[in-house]
């Protein structure tokens, strides 16, 4: 079963998968979809100005293609991304828990020290993929607040569900989520 939607004038059948029981998802992947990227990223800097935000912030890892194209078409230099796991060349890491629900039980979301304190007293705008229950986004937030940094604004392509009704997100489409009949829910 497939999802038909337009995304940035790109009509796209995104995969109904099964999340629970009672709750399926329209599964949105930029991963390997270049046009997708492109047209996505050009629509999202449309949104918030760029004199908004110093700085732009995603979760590890289906966003990072399109933080990077959001980048290179906006001119920015550097652009952060909160990891999954602490890595080697992370000074001294700071992290947050975090809860999605894509994502099997709870993860954590890490950043470096040098990159947190390129957040310290900055403006970051805060961009995903699909925003669903907002646990990812969430995290995000607690980790600028962490670095010292403020939030600004929150991009994504998709709200799912709930998140669409959010008045702090700004997005391209909303996207349902379905019965495991692959009919919408209300």
């Amino acid at each position: 079963m497939t999802y038909p939607m337009t995304v940035a004038g790109l009509r796209r059948d995104l995969p109904i998968c099964k999340v629970t029981d009672d709750l399926y998802i329209g599964a949105f992947i930029v991963f390997g979809d270049a046009e997708l990227t492109v047209a996505c990223a050009r629509e999202l800097l449309k949104l918030v100005p760029a004199e908004d935000y110093d700085y732009m912030l995603t979760a590890e890892a289906k966003s990072i293609p399109l933080i990077h194209e959001m980048a290179r078409q906006s001119g920015a230099k550097k652009y952060f991304i909160a990891r999954k796991g602490p890595k080697a060349y992370m000074p001294d890491p700071i992290h947050v828990e975090d809860t999605s629900i894509t994502t099997a039980g709870t993860q954590r979301l890490y950043l470096g020290r040098d990159d947190a304190e390129l957040i310290r007293g900055k403006r970051i705008l805060l961009m995903d993929d699909v925003i669903s229950t907002g646990g990812s986004l969430h995290a995000m937030e607690q980790l600028v607040a962490l670095a010292g940094g403020t939030v600004t604004g929150r991009v994504a392509v998709l709200a799912e569900g709930e998140a669409a009704e959010r008045s702090d997100i700004k997005f391209l489409e909303k996207l349902p989520v379905f019965h495991a009949d692959g009919t919408v829910k209300d």
